[in-house]
């Protein structure tokens, strides 16, 4: 009998992505950090309930929370817990690594963007990053260059038949 093979590819481990990220801030620093869920918040995510476009982090008292995450219960879930879909949620770093952000973030301009929710060895990992806001000129560019590439894609493509 032949075994079924397992399909890691990144886009296979991803649950959710902040596009909005991207295009209003500059990414300086990436960091991967773990996630404290309840069960029913782990089913949820399973099943791809969740919106982490609002979603922001904060330090507090030398932790890191992420704030604005959204985690639909499912209609399943059980009787005895009353599921809060909007809870602020503890993100796990190193001591060295909250200090670091801590010093950073003080800095004008500079603030924590939750990036994307994956899956790694069977946990739920938070990609964060330490962003600048871009400005509104920044963001015009932005979008020229992403209407020239589909341009040329365009171009490309009506070339190819």
């Amino acid at each position: 009998m032949a075994t079924k093979k397992q399909d890691t590819s990144p886009q296979q481990k991803r649950i959710a992505d902040n596009k909005k990220a991207a295009f209003n801030y500059f990414f300086e620093e990436r960091f991967e950090a773990g996630l404290v869920l309840e069960g029913w918040e782990v089913k949820s995510l399973r099943e791809g309930k969740v919106q982490l476009t609002d979603g922001y982090v904060i330090i507090r008292d030398g932790e890191v929370f992420i704030v604005g995450l959204q985690i639909n219960p499912l209609r399943s879930a059980s009787t005895h817990i009353s599921p809060d879909s909007i809870r602020t949620k503890k993100l796990l770093l190193h001591k060295e690594q909250i200090r670091r952000l801590t010093g950073k973030i003080e800095q004008k301009g500079y603030t924590l963007v939750p990036l994307n929710l994956h899956w790694k060895a069977g946990k739920v990992k938070c990609e964060i990053a330490l962003a600048k806001g871009k400005a509104e000129h920044d963001k015009r560019d932005t979008i020229k260059d992403r209407e020239g590439k589909r341009e040329v894609e365009r171009a490309m493509k009506s070339r190819n038949r």
